[in-house]
């Protein structure tokens, strides 16, 4: 199947291919993809539940990392919020800068943004 036949088949109105998550520790790969939409002036949890909403999940830091390399265009240049928390510290998580490319952690009662993605078991 040609890469174009894929895409149609697969991306829904708005959404946009982001590449493909080798699995880790025994799971699955996945293609990712981002939805559309975005949350703004969200709270770490706010984040979650709008990810929700959208149909998909808050990304981990290794889509987050796809999504910056893949489809950098499809997002301003701020900080979002990661479905991961901080190992040490819980009332952490992760996030992505877009503009740079960094990662690092933050309070989750800070305000930033939010997108949502949906994984599609290869």
């Amino acid at each position: 199947m040609s890469k174009a036949q894929f895409l149609k088949d697969n991306l829904k109105a708005g959404e946009v291919y982001a590449g493909i998550i080798i699995g880790q520790n025994g799971g699955a790969d996945y293609h990712l993809i981002l939805l559309p939409g975005e949350a703004e002036r969200v709270t770490w949890a706010k984040a979650k539940t709008f990810a929700e909403k959208s149909g998909g999940v808050l990304p981990n830091r290794r889509e987050l990392r796809l999504l910056w390399v893949n489809a950098k265009q499809e997002f301003s240049l701020n900080w979002y919020w990661s479905s991961e928390e901080h190992a040490s510290f819980s009332d952490f998580a992760w996030m992505q800068d877009f503009r740079y490319g960094d990662q690092y952690y933050y309070h989750k009662g800070l305000t930033d943004r939010a997108r949502a993605v949906r994984r599609l078991p290869i």
